[in-house]
């Protein structure tokens, strides 16, 4: 098999990669990806982006909707440079599909690297060379879960007390790919692991507690750190086939009304961005909040104003 050793890294910039990854559908993962992708260009940033899910190719099919939306409607919407790699077909050897991989992986990755402020790479749900590779070359790590026991066995196998037997295969292959990194790399560059618990409902159940807890005592005996993600909102997806996020709604006029519901979304995604831990974007974050703020009480100012106006106004007509 092709070491993945080979290729060390040369950046031109401070890149930052962002590998959102897992070995099961259904958690999130293409949700986080654009809506990663998404807060992180309306925050100024250049980003690019690479598909290696072969099977589904739902980020790609996302961004081919979203320049639909574009060129139909003019809204003004923000875009990746995008990329799409399935994996390689028609050759004779394991050596040679992996090689073909490598080679045509490393082409895009190197050239956005070299352009981009930030490269997502959405993996998919299954252990692949192209995911391997991607791992290997990631400094953040983020792996959706549900706020399951049935989506805690990603992480690793447990007794029927509750108890940790020993680390997944996503586990191990993730540890695997940290190590290939830090060989190729150098120590200094190591690999932030986070684990984002999306949360199915609104309550706070005792289910949810344990699963918590248990994530947190996994965390230091595997080394990820675990993030609150998403609550299921039907608001997340309702906009996919235009190719259209929550943040699009609160910052573009696409006809419709924002809700709390909306607003409390882009919280999340926010918090999310800051659980990354990078001086950079929690300064645009905070930079941004200000300006809502601002514009929020400039609002509230125009409305008391117009309100007082009005007011005066119908005093004066009684007045006459």
């Amino acid at each position: 098999m092709l070491e993945l050793v080979n290729s060390k890294r040369k950046m031109a910039n401070e890149v930052h990669v962002i590998v959102v990854g897992n070995e099961k559908g259904g958690t999130g993962k293409t949700t986080s990806s654009m809506h990663i992708v998404m807060g992180l260009l309306k925050l100024g940033f250049s980003v690019g982006s690479i598909d290696i899910d072969s099977r589904q190719q739902s980020l790609s099919n996302f961004f081919t909707n979203r320049e639909y939306t574009e060129g139909e409607e003019h809204y003004g919407l923000e875009m990746p440079e995008h990329y799409f790699i399935p994996r390689a077909l028609g050759k004779e050897t394991v050596e040679d599909i992996e090689r073909d991989e490598h080679d045509r992986f490393m082409r895009k990755l190197r050239h956005l690297e070299e352009t981009k402020d930030f490269v997502l790479i959405d993996t998919p749900g299954s252990n692949t060379y192209l995911a391997r590779l991607a791992h290997s070359y990631s400094d953040t790590i983020i792996t959706p879960i549900n706020d399951s026991f049935i989506d805690f066995d990603l992480l690793a196998k447990l007794d029927r007390s509750g108890n940790v037997l020993r680390p997944s295969l996503y586990s191990e292959m993730v540890w695997n790919q940290r190590m290939v990194r830090a060989q190729r790399d150098g120590e200094s560059r190591a690999t932030d692991w986070l684990v984002l618990c999306n949360r199915l409902s609104h309550l706070d159940a005792k289910n949810k507690r344990r699963i918590f807890g248990a994530l947190e005592k996994l965390s230091d005996r595997i080394g990820f750190r675990v993030v609150s993600g998403f609550t299921e909102r039907v608001i997340y997806r309702e906009m996919y086939q235009k190719g259209l996020t929550v943040l699009d709604i609160l910052d573009h006029d696409l006809g419709v009304r924002p809700t709390l519901s909306h607003i409390a979304a882009r919280a999340e995604v926010w918090d999310l961005l800051k659980s990354l831990r990078l001086d950079n974007v929690n300064e645009r974050i905070k930079n941004f909040e200000s300006r809502a703020q601002e514009s929020k009480e400039s609002a509230n100012s125009q409305d008391k104003d117009e309100e007082n106006s009005y007011k005066n106004n119908d005093e004066l007509q009684a007045a006459i």
